[in-house]
């Protein structure tokens, strides 16, 4: 059951494109248990307004009705915290009382209005509809972010400057500790390693990363940095882009958003289907779609299987969609062979197979030979490349050996794969 809030509504934000600070676009008011949106009339009346995302939220006046299903709308939803961030502000309130407390204990308004500005996409959220108020970090290192993560996974109460530190960082999606960082002149998510890893988790997802660069996959910068003797991986953002005079937030949605489903629905969501999405509304639809296949091949190949809809996204300018480049490539554990991904792949079908991709490849708009060609290509760099790139993560002899063939190239991938495919396992 969530706990009654302090909040009624919450103003949105946004930074429009090539713009350098925000405006207010409208407000999110409670009404019967859901969040409702509604556009301000100053928003509507600019110039250059784009619409937050449409279809879902076209520039109208009115209170704007959701899509079916949802309790507010997804493009709003894509730029609140997950599992992480959410811990962090549990911890920020209910201290080590909310060790135990579930996420949903506390309501998506308090989740948006308390976790920290710098968030995904091109979005905030303040209590003012005029008067714009960051909630900014506190430097900190990442040895004393590190230590501050430690303390959320424990329960314990952080001291004000950490405390201020970490929440900078909790905006950002996912479920494995992190926190944001500006270093060199760029600026980074820094994922850490939890006290409940069993394996070199943050190494793993390095080199998944760095290998679907090299088979030309367009993925997000990554390199390995040490804290405490722990490992820490950087990832460039690429929702940001650095200008003379500033910072720059391009707007962006999750593939859940494209589909229109909330997270109790995500499990209906398919690569087909994003394919179909993809034809009809992306720049470069064909560019896109061989870019898509190679990373539903990749995933396959690597053994990621939390490859669901929010991990996938695209940038968004009031009119049009492009991909983002790939993010969040982390091979999963799994203690036998067979698995499936996140999302469906073909038809119902969601087997972690090579042979399902090739099925899929017509909605891709690939021939089996283009489609069997990509496939070639990303094992032999693999297989070619793997020590590599290992002996860049500084990877033991005992994880290459746990990963090798289990998640990446694992033998149930290939199982009735064409001969040409299969042949390369040797």
């Amino acid at each position: 059951m969530t706990s009654e809030s302090r909040y009624q509504d919450a103003y949105v934000w946004i930074w429009l494109p090539r713009e350098l600070v925000p405006v207010v676009a409208g407000v999110l008011t409670r009404a019967d248990g859901l969040l409702v949106f509604n556009y301000g009339r100053s928003y509507l009346a600019r110039s250059n307004a784009i619409p937050i995302y449409e279809p879902e939220l076209p520039l109208k006046a009115g209170a704007l009705p959701l899509l079916a299903g949802l309790s507010m709308p997804n493009c709003i939803r894509d730029a609140a915290p997950d599992a992480w961030g959410r811990r962090v502000i549990i911890n920020r309130k209910l201290g080590r009382g909310g060790r135990q407390v579930d996420t949903a204990e506390l309501d998506e308004l308090t989740y948006l209005l308390e976790s920290g500005s710098d968030r995904s996409g091109a979005l905030d959220f303040q209590l003012s509809p005029s008067i714009y108020l960051p909630r900014l970090p506190t430097a900190a290192s990442l040895e004393d972010l590190l230590q501050a993560v430690y303390k959320v996974e424990q329960g314990a109460p952080l001291d004000p400057d950490l405390d201020q530190a970490l929440l900078h960082g909790s905006s950002i999606g996912g479920a494995r500790p992190k926190a944001l960082i500006t270093a060199d002149d760029r600026k980074y998510i820094a994922k850490f390693s939890s006290r409940n890893d069993v394996y070199s988790v943050v190494k793993a997802e390095f080199i998944a990363m760095r290998l679907a660069a090299l088979v030309g996959i367009a993925a997000a910068a990554v390199r390995l940095v040490r804290a405490l003797d722990k490992d820490v991986l950087l990832i460039e953002r690429f929702d940001r882009d650095r200008t003379e005079a500033g910072w720059r937030r391009i707007p962006m949605v999750s593939a859940l958003t494209l589909f229109g489903l909330d997270e109790l629905m995500a499990r209906y969501a398919s690569y087909e289907d994003l394919a179909a999405i993809v034809r009809h509304r992306f720049d470069e639809p064909t560019k896109t779609l061989h870019e898509l296949f190679a990373r539903l091949v990749f995933n396959v190949l690597c053994g990621n299987t939390d490859d669901h809809a929010r991990n996938h996204a695209a940038f968004w300018d009031g009119r049009s969609l492009r991909l983002t480049p790939a993010y969040d490539v982390c091979p999963q554990q799994r203690a036998g062979n067979e698995a499936t991904q996140a999302m469906l792949v073909v038809g119902d079908n969601r087997f972690s197979k090579i042979s399902v991709c090739l099925d899929a490849a017509p909605a891709f708009l690939l021939s089996p030979d283009a489609a069997v060609a990509i496939v070639v290509h990303q094992v032999g760099v693999i297989r070619d490349l793997w020590e590599k790139v290992c002996d860049e993560a500084s990877l033991s002899v005992i994880d290459r050996r746990l990963f090798w063939r289990r998640q990446f190239l694992n033998p149930f991938a290939f199982e009735g794969a064409p001969p040409a495919i299969s042949s390369l396992l040797g």
